[in-house]
């Protein structure tokens, strides 16, 4: 870290955005984000945006939290110099280890997220379900998950498991129905699924899985992720700062986002707007 407290920028991170139109930005270290983007294309499809994956270090799942929040703090500088009006972190990791000094550090609405674990225990409040949390590994060692947790889970019923392999997997484009049917098969074998009443996709990649999820649980349980709500607060936000006006809502055309990585490769691009499309295709 220099002198000033700020982390340098590697030449990685450096983007060139040369539209005069504010944009709102999606983060996260690789192509889970657009699971976020996806809503809100849906919501706000008059919007211009910037996807920003940092493909150079994904997956940070399986690095260690130092390590991660220095290359997220990297990203962040590079994407908050263009022409932003708000920046969604859209990474459950990231939130829990950089969001509170993003916040500190930039004056335009930055809008973390967290998995849907509060939404999913009200959901089970009366039939007595328990609540089963995919997420990453480093994701469920942070204090900030551990302490959502405690907070809302106050009749314990809410299990963790993490599933790194679905971050990889999504990173390849790989979303054979087959194999990753077996994949859930074997992850979920040890637990009794006629106790759950929710499954949370905690991380924003899980939810490219979400169709063949729902093929493997039994039918009475619910899968939910943080997308909306995260969607939602950035509404709130804009709205608050008259920032935007309402809109009747539809899908956006993929023309209205510019894709960028830490890479700055032009494959990089292509497999976003591949992955943003099958999302478009196959979502529940």
């Amino acid at each position: 870290m220099s002198s000033n407290g700020r982390f340098p920028e590697p030449k990685e991170y450096v983007i060139e955005v040369t539209s005069l139109t504010k944009k709102i930005a999606f983060f996260d270290s690789g192509i889970g984000g657009l699971t976020v983007l996806h809503k809100a294309l849906q919501q706000f499809p008059e919007e211009s945006y910037i996807y920003y994956a940092d493909t150079l270090h994904v997956p940070y799942g399986t690095k260690s939290a130092d390590e991660v929040r220095g290359y997220i703090l990297g990203c962040i500088e590079a994407i908050a110099r263009q022409n932003v009006e708000a920046i969604v972190i859209a990474c459950n990791t990231a939130t829990s280890l950089a969001v509170s000094e993003l916040r500190s550090r930039y004056d335009i609405p930055i809008i973390g997220m967290e998995p849907a674990v509060k939404p999913a225990v009200e959901m089970n409040r009366d039939n007595g379900k328990r609540v089963l949390v995919f997420a990453t590994a480093l994701t469920l060692s942070q204090t900030k998950y551990n302490e959502l947790v405690s907070r809302v889970d106050d009749e314990h019923r809410v299990d963790s498991l993490a599933l790194p392999e679905l971050v990889e997997w999504c990173e390849q484009l790989q979303f054979d129905p087959v194999t990753i049917a077996a994949y859930f098969r074997s992850k979920l074998s040890r637990l009794d699924m006629e106790q759950y009443g929710t499954v949370v996709m905690g991380c924003t990649h899980y939810p490219f899985f979400s169709s063949i999820l729902r093929g493997v649980l039994p039918d009475h349980v619910q899968i939910v992720d943080g997308s909306a709500g995260t969607v939602n607060h950035l509404k709130q936000r804009l709205v608050l700062q008259t920032l935007r006006h309402d809109t009747g809502g539809g899908i956006g055309k993929q023309e209205d986002v510019t894709f960028l990585s830490s890479s700055g490769r032009i494959e990089d691009q292509r497999k976003m707007r591949i992955a943003l499309q099958y999302l478009k295709e196959n979502s529940l």
